[in-house]
């Protein structure tokens, strides 16, 4: 019976080649083709990146106008120069280091360019660099593997397509890997003088604490702001803000009442201890929630939360914290969720 059943099965076998559909070589060809993968189109990689289109303001101006005259001018009195925090020494090494400060501080970024600007100065030598090299360089940052790819990309196509030079143009700038519109506003209006506001999430944040914007992406404060302030105040400002922010109004566990510019600018919610705005995109936070005595509520300890802004450039704990969490989570999860299981049992 196994020897018949066997028979039959090869007789199937022959049956069902036979009547299979004749295929050309070159068909079969082209179905291989198919089923592989194949590199993009030349005209595919240099097709330059979508750049969103700028919006305009939602704010009253008119309304705001003497408001945000004021702000300029109490900015001003506290900083009245402002120096560009980043280290560097030409437009091709502002733009490496402002690529860097993305998840990272100010200060952390000026302890990796004196190294990485040593042996990579500018776009010709970054861009025979190794991409390993470079991380190695600057591992200490965040997101360090995507930046040393994105620098050397970048560098290469500075000297494939600029002959070396950063090019002047928001649509240039935006083109290259790793440059967005707040890195190239940056650059523009640092290294060029081009007027541009850079807008991060830092200035998002306090734009909303001062009622000066509710827009829910740092797109929309971009442009409430430009209507707000004068142009010629746009450089300065843009720096002005971050240094404020950095020195009387941190994201977490500020006091309205004690700040020179909230105590007067603020406006509800933010006017109340531990209330900041939330990050772009999101939902702003209700008005917290007091209860007499018992324990802090549910609203209240959401509102002291940090507004999770990715580019603070002034709270050192806070990259800390971001840069070393996973580490800390993979080092010692397992050993805090046996406490978990074992309190539980």
């Amino acid at each position: 019976k196994l020897w018949a059943r066997g028979i039959a099965a090869r007789s199937s076998h022959r049956t069902w080649l036979t009547n299979m559909p004749r295929r050309s070589a070159a068909a079969l060809a082209s179905a291989v083709e198919a089923t592989e993968p194949s590199d993009p189109p030349a005209s595919a990689e240099k097709k330059p990146k979508k750049i969103k289109a700028l919006l305009e303001a939602k704010v009253d101006v008119e309304a705001l106008k003497p408001k945000a005259l004021k702000i300029v001018k109490q900015l001003n009195e506290h900083f009245p120069d402002p120096a560009i925090p980043l280290d560097h020494g030409s437009a091709f090494q502002l733009l490496v280091a402002v690529v860097l400060s993305a998840q990272s501080t100010d200060v952390k970024v000026n302890t990796v360019t004196p190294e990485l600007f040593s042996k990579y100065p500018d776009s010709t030598a970054m861009a025979k660099a190794q991409v390993s090299d470079v991380e190695r360089m600057i591992k200490v940052l965040g997101l360090a593997p995507t930046k040393a790819k994105n620098l050397v990309a970048l560098s290469q196509m500075l000297e494939e397509k600029h002959g070396g030079q950063v090019p002047s143009t928001f649509q240039e700038l935006e083109a290259l890997p790793g440059v967005g519109h707040k890195t190239a506003s940056v650059v523009m209006s640092q290294a060029f003088g081009h007027p541009a506001f850079p807008v991060d999430t830092h200035i998002h944040r306090l734009a909303q604490r001062w009622g000066l914007t509710d827009g829910g992406t740092v797109e929309q404060t971009e442009a409430d702001l430009k209507a707000l302030f004068p142009e010629e105040t746009w450089r300065d400002a843009h720096l002005q803000i971050i240094y404020f922010g950095r020195q009387y109004c941190p994201a977490m566990g500020h006091d309205p009442t004690e700040c020179p510019m909230c105590s007067w600018a603020a406006v509800p919610p933010y006017d109340k201890m531990g209330s900041s705005p939330a990050r772009p995109g999101k939902k702003p936070p209700a008005e917290p929630r007091s209860k007499a005595g018992g324990s802090k509520s549910r609203g209240g300890a959401k509102a002291q939360q940090p507004s999770g802004d990715d580019e603070e450039q002034g709270s050192e704990a806070a990259a800390a914290e971001r840069e070393g969490g996973a580490e800390a989570e993979g080092g010692g999860g397992a050993k805090r969720r046996r406490v978990t299981r074992g309190s539980r049992s």
